[in-house]
């Protein structure tokens, strides 16, 4: 538990670290050749834990508190400026220096979303196609005509090549009363498209996926009642059981499927179940005591500490999502356009309340995020990169003051009406801009906890 925990905030940190960096660095290296004097550039608050002064009086730190970062400029606003120096403050610089100043920081987060991409699409990563394994009777995609077996091309006109592009494709449809998806047959020769009525979808992302509220679950490989891991000194190795094993009775109840045996072993927690496996050609009895383990909502269920085996996936179904270096910054580009377009027609959808604050996520889901994908592998952790670098793009061109677009708004008015906003409407805009901006952290946090 602590182990996994720990992993998790160090994911976080060097996840934030580095987004933190590229974010600030885009505001550094715009204002270095804006003319702007730049104090320091720090990684982190509070107390210095490194830093270097450069030649040219720029102040480089690594604080002690990883979560975060700042460019100090010169800035008269903040400072008394000496004459000789104040072309070089910032609130003395044109307008569009200013603006491309505060700009950068949100842009250099969307390049940074194309490079991570473009790593991905060129070191490769498995993939399966998109192909419906179960469809509920009487669900939503059921009335529709979603069948088992059919390959989902495309929602709404967006190509789906992967179930992650399905599924965000879905995601982005909360709220709305109609989608289309495009379908093919199994071997790809006839396609159709299926016109979706939404209008009684009820979609909980913390209880289901959106496919599942649908009505429909993705092809997977079956899962086998022949055991592939023991986990040391579980419940599983004290009753005796060893890899290789099929179990192929419990308590007298013929089995038939992996599920059997999970609702049977979940269901009887602390309580001797009767095992009969398949082991070297004969059949053996053994006893099986489920472990005790208590879910986050209270529920007690049986553990056993045992791993199946899952047949391979069809041939025709597997691909590797890789291409060459140039073709990966055309798939990089249009990968981080697609994330952008879905971020900001969720956050339109928040705004609207088409989708509750109850989906806001913050800095523990964000970790939880970092681990699981970190573990997973280099290729998985650049895509969580990606993802996040994005979502803070997006999140600082938020027109709130306190975030640099509340910045580039003011300079909007300012080019407007030829004047800057004046200081006092400014203050009164950064405490209602800080108002919102922390109550709506203190929400993501109250969700985050209500998740553990």
């Amino acid at each position: 538990m602590m182990t996994g925990i720990l992993w998790n905030f160090i994911s976080f940190v060097i996840a934030l670290s580095i987004l933190v960096a590229v974010h600030e660095f885009g505001h550094f290296w715009v204002a270095r050749r804006c003319g702007v004097k730049v104090e320091k550039f720090s990684i982190g608050f509070g107390k210095s834990i490194w830093s270097r002064i450069a030649k040219d009086g720029t102040e480089y730190s690594l604080a002690i508190i990883p979560l975060g970062g700042y460019v100090k400029m010169l800035d008269g606003r903040v400072e008394e400026v000496p004459e000789d120096q104040k072309h070089r403050a910032f609130d003395q610089q044109s307008l569009w220096k200013r603006f491309s100043i505060v700009a950068a920081g949100p842009v250099f987060n969307f390049l940074f979303a194309i490079f991570a991409y473009w790593c991905v699409f060129l070191i490769g990563v498995p993939s399966v196609k998109p192909v419906v394994g179960e469809v509920y009777p009487g669900s939503i995609v059921a009335e529709a005509g979603l069948l088992p077996g059919m390959e989902i091309q495309a929602v709404s006109g967006v190509k789906t090549g992967d179930w992650e592009s399905v599924n965000m494709a879905l995601v982005s449809h909360i709220g709305d009363a109609q989608m289309t998806m495009t379908v093919s047959d199994s071997d790809s020769v006839s396609r159709e498209i299926l016109y979706i009525n939404l209008n009684k979808w009820n979609f909980d992302p913390e209880k289901e996926s959106a496919m599942k509220a649908l009505g429909f679950k993705p092809y997977s490989p079956k899962v086998l009642t022949t055991l592939t891991h023991i986990m040391k000194d579980g419940a599983a190795e004290k009753a005796g059981l060893h890899v290789g094993d099929r179990i192929i009775r419990i308590d007298d109840v013929n089995i038939t499927s992996w599920d059997q045996i999970v609702n049977v072993v979940q269901s009887h927690a602390g309580k001797p179940l009767a095992l009969t496996v398949f082991r070297n050609e004969q059949e053996v009895t053994l006893t099986l005591i489920p472990e005790q383990r208590e879910l986050r909502h209270g529920e007690t269920v049986g553990f056993a500490g045992m791993s199946p085996k899952v047949a391979e996936w069809p041939a025709h179904y597997r691909y590797e999502l890789q291409y060459g270096p140039l073709e990966s910054v055309g798939k990089a580009a249009h990968k981080t356009v697609q994330v952008i377009g879905l971020t900001v027609t969720m956050l339109k959808k928040l705004i609207v309340g088409d989708v509750g604050l109850n989906n806001l996520s913050g800095p523990i889901s964000i970790a939880k995020g970092a681990g699981t994908t970190a573990e997973y592998g280099l290729v998985y952790f650049l895509g969580f990169l990606a993802l996040i670098s994005v979502n803070l793009g997006i999140i600082n061109l938020v027109p709130l003051p306190m975030l640099d677009g509340g910045h580039l708004m003011f300079f909007a008015v300012e080019a407007v009406t030829k004047n800057p906003v004046p200081e006092k409407v400014q203050e009164i805009g950064y405490r209602i801009g800080g108002v919102i901006i922390f109550s709506l952290m203190a929400v993501a946090l109250f969700n985050d906890f209500t998740r553990l």
